[in-house]
């Protein structure tokens, strides 16, 4: 009886075995097959492209200090910036219950974010040189021009990545919202990528290269400024329904009046340098720009939250 009672445990035994083997697989295949939620999409999609602005900003401010505009001020928002790029850049991978971010899973985003790993490493150490020096050199506004460029570029790619996995996923029932909150957000980031190009100019750094650079800069803000409100079947983007999004943009769009014009100036072939009064106008102004537009982008992210 023993023996027959020691085989029954023992098929017992492999029977609870092969039982939660198959739950345990089940429940990681259901886990992986719901991945983020719609909210949880709209929160990896604002705070990805959220990086995208922060790469400008953190270079804009270096700019301001190097031209000696309020280099407290500016070393101190540097200071902020580049640690909220680095916490974020962090969460992103894995993940963050501060910032809400849930961990990356896509094996071809997190190879994306190894790439940015690697442009951050060798970023970041100058932006702390600048910090610790407070004042910029020469040849750091020759880094800071050369290697801004190729962190953003790599990581809005990652936030293409992040759009298109939300179209499929959470985001799935409304694609045009994917892209509105990813355009949305670029636009936080043209706020400041703008700013840095017309310091970069006032400052004789590459002036016909970042004059070009201005140009399309401002022209695509306005473009898509205007098809986030009413639709741009070229950008992806359906318009604007909600109306007190619509009245958010129409804040915007007043900032935006008041903005433009200096911007233009700075990208006019025929501007042959730039005084201290309009550097100062600039520097007062992109900030109100940038944080209205954030406003909207937050809207939209309550949007995909429905």
């Amino acid at each position: 009886m023993l023996g027959v009672n020691h085989l029954a445990q023992v098929h017992m035994s492999r029977i609870l075995t092969i039982f939660l083997s198959s739950a345990l697989f089940l429940f990681s295949t259901m886990s992986v097959a719901e991945g983020p939620t719609s909210a949880e999409y709209g929160v990896v999609l604002n705070l990805s492209g959220k990086q995208r602005m922060l790469t400008q900003k953190m270079s804009k401010e270096m700019m301001l200090i190097a031209l000696d505009v309020d280099a407290a001020g500016n070393l101190a928002n540097l200071a902020k910036t580049s640690g909220l790029f680095d916490k974020t850049l962090k969460g992103l991978r894995n993940g963050s219950e501060e910032l809400r971010l849930p961990p990356t899973s896509s094996s071809r985003i997190l190879r994306q974010l190894d790439k940015i790993d690697g442009i951050w490493a060798g970023f970041y150490p100058v932006v702390k040189e600048v910090i610790n020096g407070k004042s910029v050199s020469k040849e750091q506004v020759a880094v800071v021009a050369k290697n801004n460029l190729p962190l953003l570029k790599q990581m809005n790619k990652a936030v293409g990545m992040y759009e298109k996995d939300a179209k499929k996923g959470g985001l799935k029932a409304a694609p045009g919202l994917a892209a509105t909150l990813n355009l949305s957000g670029k636009q936080r980031m043209l706020t400041q990528k703008m700013s840095k190009e017309f310091l970069l100019v006032a400052f004789g750094h590459e002036v016909e290269n970042n004059k070009l650079s201005l140009l399309e800069t401002y022209s695509l803000f306005e473009r898509t400024l205007k098809g986030l409100l009413d639709g741009d079947e070229t950008l992806g983007l359906p318009g604007t329904k909600p109306e007190h999004i619509r009245a958010q943009l129409g804040v915007v769009n007043g900032l935006w009046t008041e903005f433009k014009p200096i911007v233009v100036f700075g990208a006019d072939y025929k501007t042959k340098g730039i005084d201290k009064d309009k550097i100062k106008k600039l520097a007062k102004t992109n900030l109100p720009l940038l944080k209205e537009m954030n406003k909207a982008v937050g809207m939209y992210e309550k949007e995909a939250a429905k």
